[in-house]
């Protein structure tokens, strides 16, 4: 590929994995002694991913990592950028990016540039933002760019618990993409908030002030469409709407923080420019016209009338993105990546020349709106191999439903192993599929030890499966 020319930067290839275990949210309900519908309507979820002593960040990561490289058949010495980007710390100093070294290790290539991105829900995004920006650039060398997004999100007992999930997503980035970002049209809004940290790292678990999350959620959300409208509008010439993308995808902490997503873009779209809803939409919403930003992030008249005028749109625009988010939760960097997924599983065959507007947020906090347009794409990065790769019904079939006692129990152990050294985990890999890491043991120097079923030797000691030689400019 020449300098200078090159087109349609974006992902080539996704890959997903998650852990087989999980736990049914109506379940969880009775098991809480909350209100019937509690997590299943008012927080829109179905059911929650979770790891048990085996599946941590790193083991997802490496699952992920290899299965992509195999089925796309990428040689790992194609790889030039790796980017990870999670929230779930492990070690303070110690990248995740380095634990997958070992698979580009085993092929010589150690000239891989790129570290972890670490601010809650957004790594994932700055993640890929390098890795773009970095095949855009003078420093490109020709080899692909990889963006890793894994996180397992666990909470203390309480209200925020049916939040938790876990997943790891992998995307291989390159020019020609089947799903190429515009990266003309991006808008960014950060600030100094606490409404989510972890500043006790002695404790998985964060710090969490619910009602200022959905309010800073909304805000950032609100002030990036702004942008992102203004951007288009200087641009293409003209106003920006719904009508102008083709899906909507946003971070999914809950299903329901979704819905009055989108349902805040109807309004917000309302406010702008009326005449885009019908006569009787712009009747319903007209009474809240008046209100500032603050009285109507509080008002719940507004927030069920607006989710009442965006439902025929949100059907169409974005139910097709929530099949991971609400089957698995929240997978914090993952989160948006999955709900890409979810949109490319289901609408692959139909995509084509279309756009999805993409929603990143990160609690503290960091927040962008972009948008990617779809491609044919040449095989085997063309939108419907990648939906056969991804396999996500099968993948979610196929899960083990823990009882809501025996998800408490697992919790309450991995709270107890948080942070500790010299242990062995039970390597009790029944429930994992074969090619699966899990870890094995936390040696006396706080140094963990992995293996991948099917082999017992650990990621690193010999050499993996083969992988096609194709080089790039065959690729490309």
């Amino acid at each position: 590929m020449e300098p200078g020319r090159r087109m349609d930067v974006g992902i080539l290839a996704m890959d997903i994995y998650f852990p087989p275990t999980c736990v049914q949210q109506e379940a969880l309900e009775d098991y809480d002694g909350a209100s019937k519908g509690k997590y299943t309507v008012g927080l829109g979820q179905d059911c929650m991913a979770f790891c048990t002593e085996l599946e941590d960040v790193i083991s997802m990561s490496l699952t992920v990592v290899l299965s992509l490289l195999e089925k796309y058949q990428i040689d790992p010495r194609q790889i030039g950028r790796l980017e990870v980007g999670s929230e779930t710390v492990i070690d303070k100093s110690k990248s995740i990016k380095t634990w997958l070294m070992q698979i580009f290790e085993e092929y010589d290539n150690t000239d891989v540039e790129g570290v972890d991105s670490t601010n809650a829900c957004y790594g994932g995004t700055a993640a890929l933002f390098n890795c773009v920006n970095w095949v855009e650039s003078s420093t490109w060398d020709g080899r692909y760019g990889l963006v890793v997004c894994t996180d397992s999100a666990v909470y203390a007992e309480g209200p925020a618990r049916p939040t938790g999930g876990a997943a790891a997503i992998a995307m291989l980035i390159g020019p020609n993409a089947p799903i190429s970002l515009e990266s003309k049209f991006r808008g960014t809004h950060m600030a100094h908030v606490y409404d989510f940290y972890k500043p006790n790292l002695a404790s998985e678990y964060p710090v969490v002030d619910g009602k200022l999350s959905q309010t800073c959620y909304l805000m950032a959300l609100d002030s990036c469409y702004k942008r992102f409208c203004g951007k288009f509008e200087n641009i293409e010439g003209k106003q920006f709407s719904i009508s102008d993308g083709n899906y909507f995808v946003f971070h999914s902490p809950y299903n329901k923080l979704v819905q009055k997503s989108f349902a805040r873009l109807v309004f917000n779209d309302f406010l702008c420019c009326p005449s885009n809803l019908q006569k009787e939409e712009r009747e319903n919403l007209e009474p809240f016209s008046n209100m500032t930003g603050e009285e109507s992030y509080q008002s719940r008249e507004l927030e069920k009338v607006a989710q009442q005028v965006a439902k025929p749109y949100y059907n169409v625009k974005v139910q097709p993105s929530t099949l991971l988010p609400k089957q698995i939760g929240n997978m914090y960097t993952a989160s948006l990546y999955a709900s890409l997924a979810s949109v490319v599983y289901n609408k692959h065959s139909t995509l084509m020349g279309q756009r999805i507007v993409m929603f990143s947020y990160g609690s503290g906090l960091t927040s962008t709106m972009f948008s990617v347009k779809l491609h044919d794409g040449q095989h085997p990065f063309s939108l419907s191999n990648i939906s056969c790769i991804l396999n996500l019904s099968e993948k979610l079939k196929s899960r083990h439903v823990f009882s809501p006692e025996n998800f408490a129990k697992t919790l309450k152990l991995m709270e107890h192993r948080y942070g500790a050294k010299d242990f062995e985990t039970s390597k009790d890999t029944s429930l994992l599929s074969p090619g699966t890491f899990y870890l094995t043991k936390v040696d006396s120097m706080y140094r963990r030890c992995y293996a991948k079923k099917g082999s017992e030797d650990a990621p690193g000691s010999k050499k993996m499966s083969s992988f096609s030689s194709m080089s790039l400019t065959n690729a490309y």
